[in-house]
């Protein structure tokens, strides 16, 4: 114990009542039967810490979201649903519930112009029927061929 005395539980409510309705400390500290100083003290207490970001109720929506569901960008979809967070503080959030998840370290490759030429390549590929045609030589050799055609 310092030179103010410790503060019990209920000594430290009515303090905070008080102070949230505009009252003195002096007022406060007489109502509470504590010294000013350690009002003043109880007052301007620094909380430790930094202030979530997200509230209960953003929390709780991310959690019926996830129930059990594959890893999708759930960052997208709390995004849309008004909430908003980073990708880290959503990351955060799903281990907090108890899931395991990884933020992958390099970007994917494919961007959206690589899709589509990947896209119109494979769709030419099913395009195309392959057979194997095969011709006896008058030498009695067998040539096999493989001959696309397209549909």
């Amino acid at each position: 114990m310092g030179k103010t005395a410790d503060l019990t539980v209920v000594q430290k409510t009515i303090i905070d009542t008080l102070h949230k309705e505009g009252k003195t400390q002096t007022f406060i500290a007489k109502d509470a039967d504590c010294s000013q100083s350690a009002a003043s003290k109880h007052v301007n207490r620094k909380l430790s810490g930094r202030k979530r970001y997200t509230t209960n109720r953003e929390n709780h929506s991310l959690e019926s979201k996830i129930d059990s569901r594959i890893w999708v960008n759930f960052t997208k979809e709390w995004t849309e649903a008004g909430v908003k967070a980073s990708r880290a503080t959503t990351h955060r959030r799903l281990k907090e519930f108890g899931y395991s998840c990884r933020i992958p370290l390099v970007k994917p490759l494919l961007n959206p112009r690589r899709c589509q030429r990947r896209l119109t390549s494979f769709q030419m590929r099913a395009s195309f029927v392959f057979h194997l045609e095969t011709k006896v030589l008058d030498s009695g050799e067998r040539v096999e061929k493989l001959i696309a055609q397209v549909d």
